[in-house]
Formats: C-alpha cells, structure tokens, sequence
C-alpha cells in the first residue's frame, strides 16, 4: 500500500510575492496535490504574519475546494479559543453542505499568533481553559443533538464534519484519547514530544462514534529535489528564512546575518524545529519518510513542503508522489475510518 500522505500549506507570501499570488499558488498547490494522488490539503490559522496568507482559514478552504474537485480540504487547524464554536459549526457546516465528504476540521487551543495581536482580536486568555468543553459543544452543533438547548447550527446540523485534535503536548494527545477522534501531531515545527504523546493517544484511547481505532497524523517538513545536493542547498534556505523570521526583529531578509543567527545559540532553536524534514532526491526522502512513520507510530503523514519558492516546492511534491507511488483519489479503510462515520458515499449533495 502507498504511503498515505497529505500536504500542509502555510499559503506563504514569497518575497517579491503579493497575497494574490500567494494565494493563486495555493490554489494550484491544492489542484497539483489532487492530480498526484495526496489524501488531502490543510491549511493553518495564523494572524499578523506578514508571510502567511491563511488567516482567513474557512475562507481559504471554501475558494480552494470551489476550485477543486475530488481531494479533502480543512483546518489544520482552526484555533478554538479564537472563536464561538456556533460560528466555527456554521462556517464548516457551510463548507461541508457545499463540497459534501472533503471538509476535514482540525482543531488547536494555542492563539496562532502573539500577545499584542491577541489583544487585537479580542481575545480571551483564558478561552484556551474552556477548550476540552468547546470541542465538545462544536461536535454536538455538528451532530444530530446540540449540546446547547435552544441553539442549532444551520447549516452544520447533522454535517458530521470529522473533526481531529491537533498538538504538540501531551494535553492534545490526552484529550484526543479521552474523546475518540484522529490526533495530529505538529512535529514539523515542535517535535520535542512527538514519541510520548502518540504512545499515550493510542494507550488511553477510546472508541467514538467518529473513529473505533486511533489515528495519528504526523507532520514532517519535505523538501524533494532532482539531486541531493540542490535539496541540500533548500534546506539551509529553508533555515536561513525560519532564523530570519524569527530573530530577524522586522529587518531586510540578508542571507549572511541568517547564518550568523544560525551560527548562535539562538540558531539551535531553529535547527532543532526542523529536526524532522526529510530532504533529498525523492527515493531518500521516501525513505526517510517511511522510518520517520515508524518513529513517530503514525498512520498518515502531512508533509509541509520547506522549499524556499513555491516552484521547487509544486516541484518537489511532484517528484514525491512518484517515488511514492500515490495513486490519484486513492482511499482505504483507515483513510475512511478517520475521516469520520460519514463517508462521501454516504453524504447526497444539495439538488442530486
């Protein structure tokens, strides 16, 4: 059986990049990954990044899916505290009523951004405390019972939009036990509890209405290319532009102040974030992949693509889905079970 993989896009602005373009390119991405046969596209929450166009993330996913035909779309994830559950279950609702059996919802309890911006958006600190009761409230408003008397999701109301519980801590893989649904690790960027925290999702979990056996979804960064020695060079670029993004204070990207920041303790930090990125020619890195799946206990893996241009990065998904033999609209019993009791089969769409 083919590795199953998925693709986080970030929807970067490059430089010299506008947010059209941007966002014109994660169009093609999402349209390129469902030629090549990925099982699907998610999409992040993240505000006041100048270099990440997804903060709109419903939004994203409804004008990608209404551009796209057959692969899964979703949040990977919506960060809840940042929201009403009644407005995330209308918006998924929306999207679900509209492209019936793709709309995949992740959910996180981190702000997706920083002190200053929380405050701009209203936000509570303490929301992140209500986020166990909010997940559930969210699952009944997409049910068939709401778990609020009085209020119903519409549309969203018996969607079953499957939901996954995204973390990088050992509270998200506790909780994704606790209520039975697919755990999705973010060791593409916090990879420091990865081993554990799959180890207590799969022993503490619990069998849901969604999911009767645990799934776990894996983040590693990819960066396939025609020689190991181009992969080689994107990868130090793909180091340079985190260190830049990180401690580079707002200033001009220069590529000799990056590997200074590399060069300093500092730049531990961001090599040990990117300590699971399998770059290579395509065979190395599917062979990475695969011991990387082992290591982790994953099921599937989402694949966030860390070449420096979206050129090489549409390039390098191309040359992995090769090596990797992914067949076009390929599912399996596991994809299906994850994906919720609800499968695309089953879900008739509006007017047919």
């Amino acid at each position: 059986m083919p590795l199953p993989l998925s693709v986080l896009d970030l929807a970067p602005i490059g430089e010299h990049e506008t947010v059209h373009d941007s966002l014109a390119a994660t169009v093609t991405l999402a349209q390129r990954a469902e030629r090549l046969g990925y099982r699907r596209v998610w999409y992040a929450e993240h505000h006041n990044m100048p270099v990440i166009a997804s903060s709109a993330t419903s939004v994203l996913i409804a004008h990608v899916a209404a551009h796209t035909t057959t692969i899964r779309l979703g949040a990977g994830g919506i960060m809840l505290p940042n929201h009403a559950p009644l407005v995330i279950a209308e918006q998924f609702g929306m999207l679900a009523t509209l492209h019936p059996g793709r709309i995949d919802l992740g959910l996180g309890r981190a702000p997706g951004t920083d002190q200053r911006t929380m405050q701009a958006m209203r936000r509570d600190a303490r929301a992140a405390d209500r986020f166990p009761d909010d997940v559930l409230e969210l699952q009944g408003y997409l049910g068939d019972h709401t778990r609020v008397p009085g209020v119903e999701a519409t549309p969203g109301k018996g969607t079953h939009v499957p939901l996954y519980i995204l973390g990088s801590s050992l509270f998200g893989a506790q909780l994704a036990a606790a209520y039975g649904l697919p755990y999705s690790f973010a060791s593409h960027f916090a990879p420091a509890a990865l081993e554990e925290a799959v180890a207590i999702y799969r022993d503490r979990f619990q069998p849901s209405e969604q999911l009767d056996a645990p799934w776990v979804i894996a983040g590693i960064n990819v960066i396939p290319a025609d020689s190991a020695d181009v992969a080689q060079d994107h990868r130090l670029a793909a180091e340079r532009r985190r260190a830049h993004l990180l401690f580079g204070r707002g200033r001009p990207y220069d590529a000799a102040e990056a590997d200074l920041l590399l060069d300093s303790p500092a730049g531990a930090q961001v090599r040990e974030m990117m300590r699971h990125t399998a770059a290579g020619t395509a065979d190395e890195v599917v062979a990475d992949l695969e011991r990387f799946k082992d290591v982790a206990g994953a099921d599937e893996l989402i694949v966030a693509p860390a070449a420096p241009d979206r050129a090489a990065a549409l390039h390098g998904l191309e040359l992995l889905a090769d090596a990797a033999d992914l067949a076009p609209d390929a599912t399996d019993d596991g994809a299906a079970a994850a994906a919720g009791t609800h499968r695309a089969d089953e879900v008739v769409a509006p007017g047919r």
